[in-house]
């Protein structure tokens, strides 16, 4: 739980009435992007103000008639998703910055330069944003501001968001070792040989193909075999 002098005021406005709560500035907007997180971690004091500052508190019968039910975690929901949580300067820049790099390693770990099929380095998606003047949200997943961002970036870097379907033969000797590093990722169809040799059918993000091909190739020193059989992606 957030400390007292970490926490922030979430609220919600009524006809000119004020709900407000003590809240831990993260869990409150990771709540308000549609997130699941704990009340108990989320609320500094259980209870719903008219003041926070001042410790007035709402009473349960205008809760009820504002929302229709006084059960803590449903109008806690309500405060947090409709009304607004008041971030200090700081909070904001903080976070905004921790979304940015979230986008940019989602971009680095899906995408590729189509021109030379190999993922773009994480400062070059960075500086492609900050050229761009890409503003992130903190409202929205990064996941949700992919494709947008993805559109203003590519005005200046070729960029393709790629999913790829491998094939893998990973030879007996190896085969069981194998196993956990194939099922980090979209197993779509795995055969055991009766040599004891193993094939795989992988989806992965095509920034992240080198990766396994180099953690397989570690493992089997060298003997595992690929083929790319497809790709989709824009």
């Amino acid at each position: 739980m957030v400390k007292l002098e970490d926490a922030v005021i979430a609220r919600y406005e009524y006809a000119g009435e004020r709900f407000e709560l003590l809240v831990d500035p993260n869990l409150a907007m990771e709540l308000k992007r549609g997130g699941h997180v704990s009340i108990e971690d989320l609320l500094v004091i259980d209870s719903v103000f008219k003041d926070a500052h001042k410790g007035d508190v709402k009473s349960e019968e205008r809760i009820k008639q504002v929302f229709g039910t006084a059960d803590l975690k449903t109008v806690v929901e309500r405060i947090i998703k409709e009304g607004e949580v008041q971030l200090t300067t700081q909070q904001r820049r903080e976070m905004l910055e921790k979304r940015r790099n979230e986008v940019v390693q989602l971009i680095a770990r899906n995408a590729i330069n189509p021109q030379t099929q190999a993922p773009h380095p994480p400062q070059r998606i960075q500086l492609a944003m900050e050229e761009a003047k890409v503003q992130v949200d903190l409202n929205t997943s990064a996941q949700e501001q992919l494709p947008a961002i993805l559109k203003e970036i590519r005005k200046l870097i070729p960029i393709s968001l790629e999913h790829l379907r491998v094939a893998i033969r990973v030879p007996a000797l190896y085969a069981g070792k194998a196993t956990p590093v194939l099922h980090k990722y979209d197993l779509k169809k795995e055969e055991w040989q009766n040599d004891g040799s193993l094939i795989a059918l992988i989806e992965i993000p095509a920034g992240l193909k080198q990766d396994l091909l180099n953690e397989l190739n570690h493992l089997t020193h060298g003997s595992v075999e690929a083929k790319l059989l497809d790709s989709k992606g824009v």
